[in-house]
């Protein structure tokens, strides 16, 4: 046994040598862990929308077109609001003008939020296409999958989106068969439908014909099927994503809470501005009470445009023309008009409570045009006609 003890010696220390020279002391051990920090930053830069201006010395002569352009408006039609120009991603022009509160003079600025009225439904639009691509729903699924008592039949998800449902106006039913002091809400209007008096205008998919209806019904469906509140579920999805930090969907959640929103007015004997008061149809969601700032409303665009919130192919949906069973386009596709001359030109105009909004996408000029008023303005087309001339005279990328 002896004899063997010096050879057992030799391979113990050449079994030790190799283990020292094979382990790592601490400070090596720390060096390899430290890229890994290093690399986490970048990847969270590159998932933030970064909004970009153009120089002042390129936007100079824009600029001095469109200043003049609101303080005429202002003055003139009473515009008091928000106008926000974008081309290739990059803001060119962004101002304000008027109040936002007429009894303490206090002027419209960047923290200004406004009710987007039916430019909300891009969003309730969105987030019945995040449930589908979640593969939650399909766009042929009826109402009656997740409604069972919905009294009107046969109407698939995609007839809500492209305004070919029939559906009589929600409007008239709260006015006439609701009997309490307070406004429904969208659970409460879709049981009071069940025994509603008022009739379909036609059967699903004959006609296009634009309704408020079927968009309260989407937001509906969207809380049925995620289980949270729309506006919960509107800002986990998509306001967060795409860090729209002042934008909500008002609801009894949060209509106490949020700062900055603006209420509508209208001009009294032409020169007095009373707030407007509420009515029986202001708690409904998906058809109105997204708020929204213009800041947001471009992140949203370019959120919607880059693929940070859907797929090409739902953006592409979004986009496209409806059409009835009889095969006739239609011009809208979901959640937002499609201009009948250009279908390049995706937009949707907003009216309600007193506030006026259009969000507008110029897609061959690669250009936005956001503007947002809350006293009653009455000529959004016609600005947003005027906007676009002066960019496309006075602005060359």
């Amino acid at each position: 046994m002896k004899k063997y003890i010096p050879v057992l010696l030799i391979a113990l220390i050449v079994v030790l040598s190799s283990f020292m020279l094979g382990a790592k002391p601490e400070s090596a051990k720390k060096e390899t862990i430290e890229p890994v920090v290093v690399l986490a930053t970048p990847i969270e830069k590159e998932s933030s929308l970064l909004i970009e201006h153009y120089p002042q010395v390129a936007t100079k002569k824009v600029s001095h077109k469109l200043d003049s352009l609101l303080q005429r408006i202002n003055k003139r039609q009473d515009f008091n609001g928000s106008l926000l120009v974008a081309k290739h991603g990059k803001i060119l022009y962004d101002n304000y003008v008027g109040y936002a509160d007429f009894n303490k003079k206090a002027p419209v600025n960047e923290a200004s939020i406004f009710q987007l009225a039916s430019v909300s439904k891009q969003f309730t639009a969105a987030a019945i296409m995040l449930l589908f691509e979640r593969n939650q729903i399909q766009l042929t699924d009826t109402v009656n999958k997740y409604f069972p008592h919905f009294p009107y039949e046969n109407i698939t998800i995609k007839n809500l989106l492209n305004h070919t449902s029939g559906l009589p106006r929600y409007f008239w039913v709260a006015e006439h068969e609701w009997n309490h002091k307070k406004a429904p809400t969208n659970s409460e209007m879709m049981e009071l439908l069940e025994s509603s008096k008022a009739q379909r205008y036609f059967k699903p998919g004959r006609n296009f014909d634009y309704s408020n209806t079927g968009y309260f019904v989407l937001a509906s469906i969207v809380e049925k099927v995620s289980g949270k509140s729309f506006s919960a579920f509107v800002k986990k999805n998509i306001f967060e994503p795409l860090e729209m930090n002042d934008s909500f969907v008002l609801s009894s959640e949060n209509d106490a809470t949020i700062e900055n929103h603006l209420d509508g007015y209208r001009v009294y004997r032409g020169y007095k501005h009373l707030k407007i008061n509420t009515t029986v149809n202001d708690a409904i969601v998906g058809d109105k009470n997204v708020y929204s700032s213009s800041i947001d409303l471009l992140k949203w665009t370019l959120g919607l445009n880059s693929g940070k919130l859907l797929s090409k192919e739902s953006v592409n949906l979004m986009y496209s023309k409806g059409e009835t069973i009889s095969g006739k386009k239609i011009p809208y596709g979901f959640g937002l008009r499609i201009n009948t001359e250009d279908p390049n030109i995706i937009y949707h105009y907003g009216k309600w409570n007193g506030f006026s909004t259009g969000l507008t996408q110029y897609q061959k000029d690669d250009l936005v045009v956001i503007i947002l008023e809350h006293t009653s303005y009455r000529a959004m087309s016609s600005l947003n006609k005027k906007v676009k001339t002066i960019i496309s005279e006075n602005f060359h990328s």
